[in-house]
């Protein structure tokens, strides 16, 4: 899980893959509309698109009546992975915060007596 993890951080790293990733998130979108939504060049997206691709964030379709359009799209899971990874660190801190709140209100009330 946490080589999964590692994958999606590093490539969710990147301020232009995380722009495909809210694009994506609206629909799945061909690499034409992608490449129009960015003032880069076309080789540049689409070599975004192989890192999203191989850390497993996206898949790509083609389309059956042109094999030369390729679709792009989000997969869930890897997001999954990330939200429970988060969730954990932020029970961590959670416990950590509560466990100080305890700490200091047995603190102030030694002092008040």
């Amino acid at each position: 899980m946490v080589n999964d993890i590692d994958a999606t951080l590093t490539a969710l790293a990147d301020p232009t893959r995380r722009r495909i990733v809210e694009l994506l998130r609206q629909r799945p979108q061909r690499a034409g509309e992608l490449v129009a939504a960015f003032e880069v060049s076309a080789p540049a997206i689409s070599r975004h698109l192989r890192v999203l691709r191989r850390s497993g964030l996206v898949v790509e379709h083609g389309l059956e009546n042109d094999a030369r359009v390729r679709v792009y799209q989000l997969r869930h899971e890897p997001f999954i992975g990330l939200q429970a990874w988060l969730d954990q660190v932020q029970a961590f801190w959670t416990d950590q915060l509560g466990a100080f709140k305890e700490h200091a209100e047995r603190m102030n009330k030694g002092t008040a007596q």
